[in-house]
């Protein structure tokens, strides 16, 4: 969703220079953002240096017969491309973007399977519309999750029957994936599935291929991460004893980076660093190119952590497998290693399989979820001042639509919203690229405006706005879907219901133990009373100045989300949708906090739990039918409404375009 391979797609033009945002605000102070940015400020950057998005097709099969010679000769007769890098990342580095290269499909998610005359992509309802105009002739598309249509690993196994090999870098699958694997190619009667330790792919893009980022990495400090990470180890340790393990094998970049209260920049938008981690009893190890690391951050780590070399990561736990089954008494069984479900099958064989690895959810990903009390005010914080630059946005775009009758483009909306956001304390940069979208446009759910091509920002249609942030305090991301003209009945209507599911996730309450699987109905009833409904889950959860998508929690059908309930400190986000291929999109997306609250009643003695919103946007009054909502979510809104006026009129007292345009929104109905 928010990377793109070189060599794929049209470069972006870099934007122009007032673009950039001519004053920065950081510790109170303003200067020019051009001569001095901060160097928090340089951790994330204000635009992607990834290019854009460009939706025509790119042609394929000068790469897919290079692709197949490299097949043929290491006998492999159906290879599955991951979108994934080798820490199974959901967003990466241009270096690590393969499947992009190899199909010309740019979303976030879906896998790619290549045989000796056919090839395939498999992706979910979000991307349907992008990959259909993105795939050239030399594709099919697998639409997941519609009726009778294969998955990938079972479009893979198709394709093996026969006693045909299957293969795939074992740095990009994890280990319970290749499995899953495994056993549908041999029940479909094919061969074995063979770990290629070559990358396919990386051979035919040769060197065209971007080289991977060493950015520096920072210290996320005490005030912002509120648990030192002296105090995380301890914790982490407490686990692995509990468990009787011998270590654990850390691959996940956020698990990383929140562990050792660290920060980096080799990927977009996440403030993460390319590493590997190895906690034990006794021992903590960073893996890491130290080129990346300033004296600032080795002295944070002090003795406390070993820093070795990224590269060394493999042979070292092999070694370190050796050390631990050395010398053992006869019928004495070695205590395992903790592997996360989600490492790759490469560092599963190497600590050496299932013999010598117990695999579970990753501990760290469950700890890092339930924000403590200095990550929670820091939500709360950043999402008044990110409310304030949106709300500045909103008005600034519907003054210069209505009354200066300019001619904006999705892409210079974003540049605008990316500016006024910059001037706000303890911003770093966005957490995704911004979704921009007028018309036909905001019905494709994750689409990316680019020049040339974007379109002009038409007043008359739907306007949708998925956009995020990077802030040292805390990170947000937010939807709002506006109309500057006159609406259509189904427009109001469409999101009307799609506001009466967001309240109603909202204001729900639940017994502890509650899932965001079993919540997720309520954010789609009233579509679904109407036959409605929506290809894209309902909340996913979101880091503290870490990746705006975090597991392990969510709400949404994802099997994966009945497996871990809902925690007081968990944050995630609340965004149901309606879209029209062709005619209008429409989402709304506020983050929500998971708190306690009280009851009547304590059925079962256990304690009841609810949502406290952190977004503070207006809905949009243009699109709101009245006459569908109930007296309760009236005061509902109003009450929100109110709320959104208090705390961030403070930021207009010299601006009346943007006060007025507050105060219109703001009124209750």
């Amino acid at each position: 969703m928010r990377f793109f391979a070189r060599g794929v797609l049209c470069s972006r033009p870099a934007p122009p220079l007032r673009s950039y945002v001519a004053l920065h605000s950081y510790n109170n102070t303003r200067r020019p953002a051009s001569l001095h940015l901060p160097s928090h400020f340089q951790l994330l950057r204000l635009y992607s240096s990834r290019p854009a998005p460009d939706m025509e097709r790119v042609n394929t099969t000068e790469r897919l017969s290079s692709l197949r010679k490299l097949m043929q000769s290491r006998n492999i007769d159906v290879y599955v491309v991951p979108s994934e890098d080798s820490h199974q990342s959901e967003y990466i580095a241009n270096s690590d973007a393969r499947r992009a290269f190899i199909c010309g499909f740019s979303g976030s998610a879906g896998t790619a399977v290549v045989t000796m005359d056919k090839a395939a992509l498999a992706t979910d309802g979000r991307y349907f519309n992008q990959a259909e105009q993105q795939l050239d002739s030399n594709w099919e598309l697998l639409r997941q999750g519609l009726q009778d249509v294969p998955t990938w690993g079972e479009w893979a196994a198709e394709q093996s029957q026969g006693g045909k090999t299957v293969g795939v870098d074992p740095q990009l699958i994890t280990a319970p994936d290749a499995r899953k694997l495994a056993d549908k190619v041999k029940n479909k009667g094919g061969g074995d599935l063979q770990a290629v330790k070559e990358n396919l792919v990386d051979m035919v893009w040769g060197s065209n291929r971007t080289p991977r980022p060493n950015e520096p990495v920072k210290v996320h400090k005490l005030e912002y991460a509120g648990k030192s990470f002296q105090d995380k180890l301890e914790d982490l340790r407490k686990e692995l004893k509990k468990r009787d393990v011998a270590g654990f094998i850390v691959s996940m970049l956020d698990e990383i980076a929140w562990l050792y209260n660290l920060r980096g920049n080799d990927i977009d938008y996440n403030p993460v660093f390319f590493s590997y981690a190895i906690v034990t009893d006794t021992d903590a190890s960073l893996y890491v190119n130290e080129s990346k690391l300033s004296d600032e951050v080795k002295e944070h780590l002090g003795d406390a952590v070993k820093i070795r070399p990224y590269e060394a990561i493999y042979s070292e736990i092999e070694a370190l497998t050796a050390a631990n089954t050395k010398d053992l008494p006869d019928g004495s069984s070695q205590p395992k290693f903790l592997l996360s479900t989600k490492a790759s099958w490469a560092l599963y064989e190497s600590l050496g399989g299932g013999d010598m690895v117990e695999e579970t959810r990753s501990p760290i990903a469950d700890a890092k979820a339930i924000k403590n009390d200095t990550e929670l005010k820091g939500m709360r914080e950043c999402h008044v001042r990110d409310g304030a630059a949106i709300i500045e946005y909103f008005a600034w775009l519907e003054d210069q639509l209505l009354n200066k009758g300019a001619k904006i483009d999705e892409v210079e909306g974003h540049e605008k919203l990316s500016a006024t956001r910059s001037k706000h304390d303890l911003f770093v940069g966005e957490s995704f690229d911004t979704i921009s979208s007028t018309g036909p446009n905001a019905a494709i759910i994750h689409y990316k405006p680019q020049r040339p091509g974007c379109a002009i920002i038409d007043p008359s249609q739907v306007y949708l706005c998925d956009c995020g942030a990077q802030y040292l305090d805390g990170t947000t991301d937010v939807t709002r879907t506006l109309h500057f003209g006159t609406p259509t009945d189904m427009e109001r209507k469409a999101y009307t219901l799609v506001l009466k599911g967001n309240m109603a996730l909202e204001r729900a309450k639940f017994p502890k133990g509650t899932s965001g699987f079993a919540l997720d109905t309520l954010a789609r009833q009233f579509l679904w009373a109407e036959g409605l409904d929506y290809r894209h889950g309902t909340g996913h959860g979101v880091g503290s100045y870490l990746n705006v998508h975090e597991g392990p929690i969510g709400i949404g059908t994802r099997v994966q989300y009945s497996e871990v309930s809902l925690a007081v400190g968990n944050v995630v986000s609340d965004e149901p949708g309606y879209y029209e291929d062709g005619k209008f999109g429409i989402r709304i997306e506020n983050m929500i906090m998971v708190k306690e609250v009280q009851t009547n009643h304590h059925f079962g003695d256990k304690p009841y739990l609810g949502f406290e919103h952190v977004t503070l946007v207006p809905m949009c009054r243009k699109l709101v039918d009245v006459d569908l909502l109930t007296p309760s979510e009236k005061e509902f809104l109003n009450d929100y409404h109110a709320e959104v006026f208090e705390k961030t009129s403070p930021f207009f007292k010299d601006d009346d375009l943007t006060m007025a345009w507050l105060k219109r929104e703001t009124e209750p109905y």
